[in-house]
């Protein structure tokens, strides 16, 4: 399906009404899955042109993404990655969650980046950082687009490492979000380490619901429409 190719629009407007110099693109992955971190990406690419096929990762093919990965990780200026555990989303919420991730991507950038451009409506990253929110950024924004590919690619391999222990989870498939074979190991194996034990998906499973750990307040982050609540899965 044709898509139009993200720009250094919002890049610029941020350098001609910021006077920021350094700009990073912040993207994540694993918000609405079952099982495994969230993981999130900073990259910051100046304002160069970027590797031919440059989009939001879900538009791509896994292939596509791992030969894009590999390319960018010596085209962007300098990137960073930070997770949550599972442990940490069900202490903190997703919100708290993301929030601490992306505070240890942003961290791990060998130079502090002046402002942020956040993928989505959400500025769940806040003070002290100054966060222009973009939605659909990972579509958008060159340097978006470029951490929703590393961010993907990281995950997507962490999430296989991790299957090696549990192969009738299928992680290396469905990367811990809801498939067939995802919840037909739940039901009969219960959650692995990896799980989120605070996710509704054990309201639906009876043998396991004494596991389940209580949500604190409710994020702000709307965590039904990335699949969290369903089993019709359709992408990660």
């Amino acid at each position: 399906m044709p898509y139009e190719p993200p720009t250094h629009t919002v890049e610029r407007s941020l350098r001609a009404t910021t006077g920021a110099k350094i700009v990073a693109g912040v993207d994540e992955v694993g918000r609405g899955a079952w099982a495994g971190p969230v993981t999130v990406c900073a990259a910051v690419t100046g304002l160069r042109r970027p590797p031919a096929g440059l989009t939001d990762s879900k538009l791509l093919t896994r292939e596509r993404r791992t030969a894009l990965a590999a390319e960018l990780t010596t085209w962007v200026t300098a990137h960073g990655l930070g997770h949550s555990s599972p442990e940490e989303i069900d202490k903190l919420g997703m919100t708290e969650a993301l929030r601490l991730a992306a505070t240890r991507a942003l961290d791990a950038l060998p130079v502090r980046p002046d402002a942020v451009i956040l993928d989505g409506k959400h500025d769940y990253l806040g003070a002290p950082w100054q966060v222009r929110t973009v939605i659909k950024g990972d579509q958008s924004c060159i340097a978006v687009a470029a951490a929703s590919v590393l961010a993907k690619v990281q995950r997507d391999a962490m999430m296989a490492e991790l299957g090696t222990g549990c192969s009738e989870f299928s992680f290396e498939d469905n990367v811990g979000y809801p498939s067939p074979v995802h919840r037909a190991a739940l039901e009969e194996l219960g959650p692995t380490p990896h799980h989120r034990l605070s996710w509704a998906y054990l309201d639906s499973l009876p043998r396991w619901q004494h596991l389940k750990r209580p949500r604190i307040a409710p994020d702000v982050i709307d965590l039904e429409s990335e699949g969290q609540l369903g089993f019709d899965f359709t992408g990660a």
